[in-house]
């Protein structure tokens, strides 16, 4: 569902709705932010409904372990990829704690100051703080989605024309723009005008009464 209006309520009815007798497995993923995880955890109590919850893997390398890279590596440097593919390797066969001792095991041994290995040491507690979380080798065994991808990169798309220099949108207006992209992302704009068309010429040209023949006042 393309929206900007609909809250967590109408979101969670959604996913119920899929699953009225709680027979799924139910898997959840998150970026790690603490508020966030602590919503998640207060609904799914309140419905007695017992989820997974997965780390991103896309926020956890390209947010974390990306930056962790820069540490030891400059902007220009290609052994910086060979890097991070290894402590990627780790990570998705759910070895993040491996990762996490040869990240720091690094910091230490190029001598980095407090400031200059700050980004590491954030990818390191990012990964303790949320160790129930990267067990990826377990997800990917059973078939559970690592990554939310599919859906940024939809939402990205859909967004675009928002983003733009100078604009200023209310809800009602950023709403209306985000279904008619999705419309036609979908390929059912042809239909859709056709449809819009006759509805205005019916708003603004009473059709005759069927009872008499005669055009309405």
């Amino acid at each position: 569902m393309a929206s900007v209006t609909v809250d967590r309520t109408a979101l969670t009815s959604q996913a119920e709705a899929r699953d009225p007798q709680l027979r799924r497995c139910w898997v959840v993923l998150a970026d790690g932010a603490t508020h966030q995880l602590g919503l998640i955890r207060a609904w799914t109590a309140r419905r007695r409904i017992e989820i997974h919850i997965v780390l991103d893997i896309v926020h956890v390398l390209e947010e974390k372990v990306w930056a962790a890279a820069r540490c030891f590596h400059t902007a220009t440097d290609p052994d910086a990829e060979d890097w991070l593919g290894t402590e990627a390797t780790r990570i998705l066969a759910g070895d993040a704690p491996s990762a996490v001792a040869a990240i720091r095991t690094e910091a230490d041994r190029t001598g980095l100051s407090r400031d200059l290995r700050a980004a590491a040491d954030k990818a390191c507690r990012n990964l303790e703080n949320n160790a129930a979380f990267v067990h990826y080798g377990q997800a990917l065994d059973a078939g559970w989605p690592i990554a939310s991808g599919i859906v940024e990169g939809a939402a990205r798309h859909l967004t675009d024309r928002l983003d733009i220099t100078g604009s200023r949108w209310s809800v009602c207006g950023a709403e209306a723009v985000l279904t008619l992209r999705a419309v036609i992302s979908n390929g059912d704009f042809p239909a859709y005008w056709t449809y819009h068309t006759q509805r205005e010429r019916e708003r603004r040209y009473h059709p005759p009464d069927e009872h008499n023949g005669e055009l309405q006042p």
